[in-house]
């Protein structure tokens, strides 16, 4: 087994995107030293390091002449690409008492496998979080699920508690099932909200209207969901039981069939999981 790595590691960060970005400036305000950032060979890749990297004080590499000297080398390169980024950088120092990380959600600590191979210890962590362009947002409080080597799971845990976050475990076998939950609770989020939009056309509003007069109602929705739980939270038509109204918005539904299938599917959701009225009403109104 590997020996416990130091409480503050240094790290190295091996792709600038939005999450390696994210993390490496998170990681760096907890007291940690990033030492390189490694991005791909081409000129856009390349800037993103170099801007990195000067933001806190690291060498700017690429995977051609990366250095990996680090404690923890922390993959934050798209799904697709970590196994083969993570082979590609095996043969590059020494791995034996290192410690791997990727952080993607729904893929296991085995993608880093050619690490393993080499003496070091890997892990996944992921954290229950969104990022965009244009925003780095806090990790305190943020879950994030770890599984993997013992030591690497070590170091995870005392890295998340670092940066303010909660790791929990999670088996390989439940990490589908774990990122699909994370696609309802955020990217499936916007999509319903953009559906939303598509109907608040249809009722004379632009979408930047409607973007801006939904807000009121979604921000209650979601402090009514933390606060209640999702019975407590749970409001309108289908809650009351009222069948009529259900075929009136299903009827103006027809206009935008996409928008349709989704309140149906939601719908049914509802009728399968919360507390209605009229069951029976609703459940012959929605198979109109």
């Amino acid at each position: 087994m590997l020996p416990a790595m130091a409480a503050t590691p240094r790290i190295a960060i091996v792709g600038p995107g939005r999450l390696g970005r994210a993390f490496t400036l998170e990681l760096r305000q907890a007291g940690y030293t990033i030492s390189e950032i490694v991005s791909r060979n081409t000129a856009a890749s390349r800037r993103k390091a170099c801007d990195l990297a000067r933001k806190v004080e690291a060498h700017a590499t690429t995977v051609d002449n990366a250095h990996l000297d680090a404690d923890l080398v922390w993959f934050c390169v798209p799904d697709r690409e970590i196994a083969a980024v993570s082979r590609r950088l095996a043969s590059v120092g020494v791995w034996k008492k290192k410690i791997g990380f990727h952080s993607s959600g729904a893929l296991a600590s085995n993608e880093l496998k050619a690490l393993r191979q080499r003496g070091a210890a890997v892990a996944s962590v992921h954290p229950m979080m969104t990022f965009v362009s244009g925003s780095i947002p806090s990790l305190k409080g943020v879950p994030f699920a770890v599984e993997g080597d013992a030591t690497a799971v070590r170091a995870a845990r005392q890295i998340v508690k670092h940066l303010g976050g909660e790791a929990f475990t999670i088996r390989q076998q439940h990490k589908a099932a774990y990122h699909a939950w994370g696609a309802f609770a955020s990217p499936l989020l916007i999509a319903a909200l953009v559906t939303a939009e598509q109907l608040a056309c249809k009722a004379g509003l632009s979408a930047t209207q409607a973007r801006k007069k939904m807000l009121p109602i979604v921000r209650q929705t979601i402090a009514n969901y933390e606060a209640l739980g999702p019975a407590g939270a749970f409001s309108g038509p289908i809650v009351r039981g009222d069948a009529a109204i259900v075929g009136k918005h299903l009827r103006v539904l027809r206009k935008v069939p996409q928008a349709r299938d989704v309140y149906l599917a939601l719908a049914r959701a509802a009728l399968r999981y919360l507390p209605v009225r009229n069951r029976a009403r609703l459940k012959k109104a929605l198979e109109l």
